[in-house]
């Protein structure tokens, strides 16, 4: 299944560590792995032990994931709108499973979703939950705070951000709350504005992150100290520093030449797209379509901030399937 997924977009590990979402572009699926991450005296070991294919009639161009609960997984399509599903009872067991949702957003009057993408959950309280979705084509950032116990239904739809973007491609939330990256393929930058004022349409940005080609998936280490983000116009992964105020700190390349010219379709294309860390705060997961998964070890990624990556291709970690 990973080998026949095509077209990869954003990947998600789930809150309990022990799932790896993958959105299948292409393919208009969802591919989830069973999976372990356990520590060792060489680097973290990642065994993939089970996967389940599911797709839907709700399930398009799926762009962004992300988990509103070990169950549950919020999927943002490009093509149509986010719906929210509930995954099968039971272990994965291999099976390839047509589901429905719980619920799709399909958002208010004033606050239209279209072209969704990138897709980041906040839990707002026990059965509340915000769904900060990149629209795309329409250069904006929407919020949806949708409510469980009414089966997920938006409570209210807003227009949180818009101002410096340009096709927002990827979105982050720092762990301590104060900050969202957002990466602005357009302008070829990560722009971060503050959550702890009121946000709107032209709310400005508080930092720019410069230095990456066509940046897409993006994350905050579990410290906030770093933001790694994916570059898809390289074979790069960057990473950036926040002593200093965001500087880039080190760029490493993670796909070697005949990998990344064989996706080089266009200037946008061919490197790295789906980043996600693991809850460990051990494991860096990358996707793209001509590498449908790697592994790495984020030790080895910021271990070595403020130097420049060697020559070669930064190795990725084995794993066991």
């Amino acid at each position: 299944m990973l080998s026949a997924i095509g077209r990869t977009e954003d990947v998600r590990f789930s809150p309990d560590n022990r799932l790896l979402a993958i959105a299948g572009f292409g393919r208009k699926r969802c591919l989830i792995l069973g999976i372990e991450v356990e520590p060792a005296s060489d680097g973290p070991e990642v065994t993939i032990h089970d996967h389940m294919e599911l797709t839907s009639d709700c399930i398009g161009e799926v762009h962004g994931l992300d988990f509103i609960d070990d169950r549950t997984l919020a999927v943002a399509n490009r093509d149509g709108l986010v719906g929210i599903f509930s995954l099968p009872a039971g272990e994965p067991a291999g099976r390839s499973l047509e589901i429905s949702p719980r619920r799709q957003i399909k958002s208010g009057l004033l606050c239209k979703l279209r072209t969704p993408g990138s897709i980041a959950v906040i839990r707002e309280s026990r059965n509340r939950t915000s769904l900060l979705v990149c629209n795309n084509y329409t250069h904006r950032v929407t919020r949806h705070v949708v409510d469980r116990l009414l089966g997920y239904r938006a409570l209210r739809n807003q227009v949180l951000l818009k101002r410096g973007l340009d096709i927002p491609d990827g979105i982050a939330l720092s762990h301590d709350g104060q900050w969202v990256a957002i990466s602005s393929h357009g302008t070829k930058d990560v722009k971060i504005y503050s959550l702890s004022g009121p946000l709107g349409p032209d709310t400005e940005p508080a930092g720019i992150l410069d230095n990456a080609n066509y940046p897409h998936g993006l994350r905050f280490t579990a410290d906030d100290r770093h933001i790694l983000v994916a570059d898809a116009g390289s074979p790069r992964l960057h990473v950036y520093d926040s002593e200093g105020g965001w500087t880039p700190s080190r760029s490493l390349v993670v796909l070697d030449d005949e990998t990344f010219l064989r996706g080089r379709i266009s200037d946008e294309e061919g490197g790295p797209k789906g980043l996600d860390i693991d809850r460990s705060n051990n494991v860096v997961a990358l996707t793209c379509e001509e590498q449908a998964l790697a592994f790495y070890s984020l030790a080895s990624i910021i271990g070595r901030a403020g130097q420049r990556a060697r020559a070669g291709v930064d190795a990725p970690l084995r794993v066991s399937i």
